[in-house]
């Protein structure tokens, strides 16, 4: 891998690609939805051909791979090794599912070899998003699709804004980061996704907004629920890394501060909190 992405990838083989691993189930159930909604627009077919990019654990190659069959491809692949070896201990011994160790962005990918380019939150990350697509789209075969989900801004986003919220008078303010750098956050511009898309190649470009329930957590109960949500608000994310250097008595105000607003959120085996995406699809030129 070049120097390209190099934070993005030492960050996901190290305590990202980790906690990602050990909260791997409850953040599959976190955003089943949205990557269900992203496969229905791509739509792929008996036999299509789909690279999957940030596959994560694996969870949406596998979705994929049941709408492809026998006939199809599926290649995920993925900057972290954690979790790329967390997607092929899950996948089942019989599925056209393959996954990599591989930064999509500059990787060697077999040209026009795929039907569909797709993603679950997995392309907000590049350095060079508008060289990424354009390399990525050489992979797709003319006439290709692409179908992605990716974050609106984190003010829209209750599961992000909530917990940060609550760190008002106890953590320092801090400067946000640029509207346009590598994060979660970065595609919340649907202009900016519409003119990365559009340098690289694509046409037929389609950016949808999608909301929907985020079940956070889980537990038997709604207090064990409610603690499990702060748990993995406070491990995976942006609060983890502000609160990463600060002392046990800082983390035990932010975990109470956080709860406080958990419990006033609906939801009995998990904390239902709002989510806001967009679900984005274009197409490779045919000629």
């Amino acid at each position: 891998m070049t120097e390209q992405n190099s934070y993005q990838v030492a960050d996901w083989n190290d305590q990202s690609g980790e906690r990602w691993v050990a909260n791997q189930a409850r953040l599959d159930a976190m955003v089943a939805v949205f990557g269900q909604a992203a496969i229905e627009a791509a739509a792929p077919a008996t036999g299509d051909r789909v690279l999957d990019v940030g596959c994560g654990a694996g969870g949406s190659s596998r979705a994929l791979a049941a709408r492809v069959g026998a006939e199809g491809q599926v290649l995920g692949v993925d900057i972290s090794e954690a979790l790329i070896g967390r997607a092929r201990a899950l996948a089942p011994p019989d599925t056209p599912a393959q996954f990599q160790v591989a930064d999509a962005s500059n990787a060697e990918l077999p040209e026009g070899a795929f039907d569909i380019l797709f993603s679950r939150f997995g392309v907000m990350f590049f350095d060079d998003p508008t060289g990424a697509f354009a390399h990525m789209r050489r992979a797709l075969r003319p006439g290709g699709r692409v179908a992605f989900v990716c974050w609106r801004g984190a003010a829209e986003n209750e599961w992000m804004r909530l917990p940060m919220g609550a760190m008002q008078g106890i953590l320092p303010p801090t400067a946000p980061p640029g509207a346009e750098a590598p994060g979660p956050f970065s595609f919340g511009d649907r202009g900016r996704v519409a003119r990365i898309l559009t340098a690289a190649g694509f046409t037929d470009i389609a950016i949808a907004p999608f909301d929907a329930s985020v079940p956070f957590g889980e537990g038997g109960t709604r207090d064990a629920a409610i603690d499990d949500a702060v748990k993995m608000a406070i491990e995976v994310g942006p609060l983890s890394r502000a609160l990463a250097d600060q002392p046990d008595d800082i983390r035990a105000r932010a975990a109470a501060a956080v709860r406080a607003v958990f419990a006033g959120l609906t939801g009995e085996r998990s904390v239902i909190i709002g989510g806001a995406a967009w679900i984005v699809t274009a197409r490779n030129p045919s000629s």
